[in-house]
């Protein structure tokens, strides 16, 4: 039960942290469509870090 909460929480600020990241990447090619490229790269890295903890939680709710 307090697995489940757990995992939510975690699945929460996931989505948060990647609805962020998209807006400030967004915002940062408008302000510098140059750079997009690499704004591009850093975002997608972030976003997979920031859903990586998800999948952490997972595994530490099912190894108890």
């Amino acid at each position: 039960m307090v697995g489940n909460i757990h995992v939510g929480l975690a699945a929460l600020g996931a989505a948060i942290a990647v609805g962020i990241i998209g807006m400030k990447a967004s915002e940062a090619v408008g302000r510098n469509p140059g750079a997009a490229t690499a704004i591009l790269v850093q975002s997608i890295l972030s976003i997979a870090f920031a859903e990586a903890i998800v999948f952490y939680a997972l595994f530490l709710v099912q190894a108890q």
